[in-house]
């Protein structure tokens, strides 16, 4: 395939042969991403290059995740080509990299209703693709390369209106639905499977230095707009209200709910994050957490 033209300019990383993949072997996502790029392809022939560009030119998950972090986050400053060899480098040093976004991906369509399949996040979703320029920023930070983990930083937040500090630590399988407004801190900690929507804040409650950040357990659901604020821990599978302000832990499957948050349900409904129940219960406990 000869190179084409994204956004009216010649896009040199599209300057490749069409690579033959064996869907028979393929991991499941990748070759259902790869199915419907090319089912998308067909449909829609305004599109045809961009899927080819950005999806079937490549040979795996990670060589179309590079390229279209490339594709999105490339400036006058820091070319294309110049983010997709960062990528790639993350990539090649940590292939778990590339089965955490894997499990990103999976996360999406299972748990967003509007999402139809592995295309439209892979293209569209800032969440998810604010989600894999953190994780490459934060190998960058583990690797001693601060400043270049900063700018990525910078064009995520410019981008896709998600500041996540490069030093972060974020389990794998996590949802950010919508993604604007998301403001996550150096020192939080988030597990795996957890889900967030807009808004949310992962912050520190004053100037103080060291570790100030909340620690958010495994299969956490974190609503609209939700607070959560200093050094403390959201146990395991609980419920952060939407437009709460959590000062306290929050005790494993528990809801929080209100300005100061209270605890509203113990336990909270199995697997929030997964179910997206936004529900509360009709008894609230008289102690604020």
């Amino acid at each position: 395939m000869g190179a084409s033209r994204i956004g009216g300019r010649e896009d040199l990383m599209s300057q490749q042969r069409l690579e033959v993949v064996d869907l028979d072997t393929a991991p499941p996502v990748w070759a259902s991403l790869r199915n419907e790029a090319e089912a998308a392809a067909q449909k829609e022939s305004a599109l045809a290059s961009l899927l080819a560009a950005v999806i079937l030119n490549h040979k795996s998950l990670g060589g179309a995740l590079s390229y279209q972090l490339a594709r999105k986050l490339g400036d006058q400053e820091l070319r294309e080509m110049s983010i997709r060899e960062v990528a790639e480098e993350a990539y090649a040093a940590n292939p778990t990299l590339v089965e955490i976004a894997e499990a990103d991906l999976k996360a999406v369509f299972e748990r967003d209703p509007a999402c139809k399949g592995y295309v439209q996040p892979f293209l569209f979703f800032k969440g998810f693709l604010a989600l894999q320029t953190q994780r490459v920023a934060n190998w960058l930070w583990t690797e001693g390369r601060e400043t270049l983990a900063l700018y990525l930083q910078s064009r995520m937040s410019e981008l896709f209106q998600v500041d996540i500090h490069p030093a972060t630590r974020i389990g794998r399988g996590v949802f950010i639905d919508h993604g604007t407004g998301i403001v996550i801190g150096e020192t939080a900690v988030i597990g795996d499977d957890v889900s967030m929507l807009q808004g949310v804040t992962l912050g520190g409650t004053g100037a103080e230095r060291g570790d100030r950040h909340p620690k958010i357990g495994k299969g956490v659901l974190l609503g609209a707009g939700a607070k959560v604020l200093g050094n403390i821990s959201i146990g395991d599978y609980a419920k952060i209200a939407s437009g709460s302000v959590v000062l306290k832990e929050v005790p494993a499957g528990c809801t929080a709910a209100g300005v100061p948050a209270r605890l509203v349900n113990c336990p909270t409904c199995e697997e929030p994050a997964r179910s997206m129940d936004h529900t509360l219960a009709d008894i609230v406990y008289d102690y604020v957490i």
